[in-house]
C-alpha cells in the first residue's frame, strides 16, 4: 500500500516546482494599487503637506496672517479712547525676542494650522510682563471630572510644563476655532481641504515624475515574435537597461523609441486630457484658498469669477476673513490681559490704517460729512473717533 507523503518542499503530488529561469514573458505590464492615501490632519502634518509643501496654502496662510499682523490695535476705556496702557506696550513688543508683528503672524499662523493657540503669561508682581506662544502640537488639554478642562500641559523633550486653569491670576490663554466634535481643542481650516489639499499635492508630483520620466510613458512593450517564444533574460534585461539609461529622464524628453524585431509598445495610461488634468488641479487650489477664506482671484488662480474685479475680492478679503480673526483675537487677549481689575477695556483693529478698507471709509467719511443734521461730536463718534 502506498503512503499519500511527499516532501514539504515538492509541489502538489510530489512534482518538484521548475526553477524561475524562464524566459521573461511576452507581455510586461504596469501596474498600481488603487486606493487614494490620504494625510492625517495633525499640526505636523497639515504643516509638512500645506503649508510647507503647497505653495496655495503657504501663500493663503501668509496672506491671512501678514494681513492681520500688520493691523494696529486701539484700545477703548469705555467710549474713551486710551493711547497709552501697559496693554498696549505688551502688544507691540510682548517679549524680548518677538516684536508685535511676528508674534501675531504666528499666533495667527498656529490658528490655521491647528485650529489652536497658546498664549503664555509671565506676570511679575501680579502684572503680566511678558507674552509667549507654545506649539499646539506641544500642548494636550488635562480633562477633569466634570468634562471641563482642569489643566493644560506643554511637553518639550523631556520637560514638562502643566497649567492650572482654578489659579489665580492669568497663566495661559487659549484660541481655538469652532469644532462641532471637540469640545477642547479647535478644528482647523486647512483640514477641511484636506481632499483637495492632497489631490494638488499628488498633481504636482505627477507632473514631476512625467518630467522624470519623459518619453517613457506608462506602457508595455509586446513581444511578438514571428515564430512565437518569449524574450530570454539575457534580452529581457538588455531592452530594461536600453530603456532606463537611453529614454528616461528630463534631457532625453522627445527621443525617438527604437524597436528591434517582434517589439511593440502599448500605451495603457490615459493622457492628461483625458482626465481633465489642468481644471481638476485647478479646481483643488480654489477648494483649498476658499477653505482658508482666501478669494481665489487674489491668488491668480483661474475660473474664477465670483467678484467683479480685484479691488472687491480684497475687500471681501479683509470682511469676511482678516476681520472676524482680529476681533476673535481681541476679544480673547482683552479678557485675559485685563483679568478681573474692573476696567472696561476694550481692543479693537484700526480700520483706517487697512488699505484693503480705504474704499469703504472713504465713503463713511463722505456719508457722515455730508450730514447737516449731526454735529461735530457725533460725526467724530459716528467714524470711530
Amino acid at each position: 500500500m502506498k503512503i499519500p507523503f511527499h516532501l514539504p518542499w515538492l509541489g502538489p503530488a510530489g512534482r518538484k516546482p521548475e526553477p524561475e529561469t524562464k524566459a521573461a514573458a511576452g507581455f510586461v505590464s504596469l501596474s498600481c494599487e488603487l486606493r487614494a492615501h490620504w494625510s492625517g490632519r495633525s499640526y505636523g502634518a497639515l504643516a509638512r503637506e500645506g503649508f510647507m509643501r503647497n505653495p496655495v496654502a503657504h501663500r493663503c496662510v501668509r496672506m491671512i496672517a501678514e494681513a492681520a499682523a500688520s493691523v494696529p490695535w486701539l484700545l477703548y476705556d469705555g467710549d474713551r479712547e486710551v493711547g497709552d496702557h501697559p496693554m498696549l506696550g505688551l502688544l507691540s513688543r510682548p517679549n524680548v525676542r518677538m516684536r508685535g508683528p511676528d508674534f501675531f503672524e504666528t499666533l495667527y499662523g498656529h490658528l490655521l494650522l491647528s485650529g489652536n493657540a497658546y498664549v503664555e503669561a509671565l506676570a511679575i508682581a501680579g502684572a503680566v510682563r511678558e507674552l509667549h506662544l507654545l506649539r499646539p502640537d506641544r500642548v494636550s488639554v488635562v480633562e477633569g471630572r466634570d468634562g471641563w478642562t482642569e489643566a493644560y500641559e506643554y511637553r518639550a523633550g523631556k520637560v514638562v510644563r502643566r497649567y492650572a486653569m482654578d489659579v489665580e491670576g492669568p497663566a495661559l490663554l487659549h484660541l481655538k476655532l469652532f469644532h462641532p466634535l471637540d469640545d477642547h481643542q479647535g478644528f482647523p481650516p486647512l483640514a477641511a481641504a484636506q481632499t483637495a489639499l492632497d489631490l494638488h499635492n499628488a498633481a504636482s508630483t505627477w507632473n514631476k515624475a512625467l518630467l522624470d520620466n519623459s518619453a517613457r510613458p506608462s506602457g508595455a512593450l509586446v513581444y511578438q515574435p514571428k515564430e512565437g517564444g518569449n524574450l530570454s533574460a539575457t534580452q529581457y534585461e538588455r531592452l530594461k537597461q536600453e530603456l532606463e539609461d537611453g529614454y528616461s529622464g528630463a534631457d532625453r524628453a522627445g527621443r525617438p523609441l527604437l524597436l528591434e524585431g517582434g517589439l511593440d509598445w502599448k500605451a495603457m495610461s490615459l493622457t492628461p486630457k483625458d482626465m481633465d488634468f489642468v481644471e481638476a488641479r485647478n479646481g483643488a487650489a480654489r477648494e483649498i484658498a476658499l477653505a482658508l477664506g482666501v478669494p481665489p482671484m487674489l491668488l491668480g488662480i483661474p475660473g474664477d469669477n465670483t467678484y467683479a474685479n480685484y479691488q472687491e475680492a480684497n475687500r471681501a478679503f479683509y470682511r469676511l476673513t482678516v476681520l472676524p480673526l482680529l476681533q476673535r483675537t481681541a476679544a480673547s487677549l482683552c479678557g485675559f490681559l485685563a483679568g478681573d481689575r474692573g476696567e472696561a477695556l476694550r481692543l479693537e483693529p484700526d480700520l483706517d490704517r487697512i488699505a484693503g478698507l480705504a474704499g469703504e471709509r472713504d465713503q463713511l467719511w463722505a456719508r457722515v460729512g455730508a450730514a447737516g443734521f449731526l454735529t461735530e461730536d457725533e460725526k467724530r463718534q459716528a467714524v470711530g473717533y
